[in-house]
């Protein structure tokens, strides 16, 4: 049976934090009636990636990739859905809708938020992490909390991990700080649809 729970309790972080990735949705608003452009729906990954900052509040490390839709859809309006997939013998899906936003390396704030991803720079004993420096990280999306709902999950099937993919960290290394750079600058200034994401 459906629930709604007014904030994250120890169970749900354990459940959270025993994911090994998760998807993030946002959508722009093109026109006055709030609507218009591409809903974006993108899978995240790698330990160490995302954490609860209280119960009502989530951050994660957002990675330097190919676009930048959430970046430029929580510049313009925030919104943002953030949900977690059991693909274990119990099946669970959970959904936390919120408000978030882009915190930038030139932030006042950065420094604070960087410190719930300690591990995020280092791969731990089973070879498992991001294996990237700081300059591969682009932002961190904090959401704060406004509505906290999970669903059966019936129809997800089993899987199970085999490892975490090292391409993007490869492809991280093969790059200098002003490749990066220039890379985002190139690919990661606006959305899809217009929007200015990184710039």
């Amino acid at each position: 049976m459906a629930a709604v729970f007014s904030e994250l309790d120890e169970r749900l972080i354990k459940f959270i934090v025993s994911q090994p990735m998760f998807f993030v949705a946002t959508a722009p608003c093109l026109d006055d009636g709030g609507t218009g452009g591409h809903v974006n729906i993108s899978p995240k990954g790698y330990r160490d990636t995302f954490a609860v900052l209280d119960p009502l509040t989530v951050a994660y490390l957002d990675l330097t990739g190919s676009g930048a839709e959430t970046i430029a859809h929580l510049r313009q309006n925030g919104q943002i859905t953030i949900m977690f997939c059991s693909f274990d013998r119990e099946p669970k899906i959970l959904r936390l809708y919120g408000t978030g936003r882009a915190v930038l390396p030139d932030d006042q704030s950065w420094k604070r938020f960087a410190a719930y991803f300690p591990g995020a720079d280092d791969r731990d004993a089973t070879g498992i992490g991001t294996r990237m420096d700081r300059a591969t990280h682009r932002a961190i999306i904090v959401v704060t909390i406004d509505r906290i709902a999970d669903s059966c999950g019936y129809a997800v099937p089993r899987m199970d991990l085999i490892e975490e993919r090292d391409h993007l960290a490869r492809w991280a290394e093969r790059k200098s700080v002003d490749d990066l750079v220039a890379y985002r600058v190139k690919n990661n200034s606006a959305s899809i649809d217009g929007l200015p994401a990184l710039t």
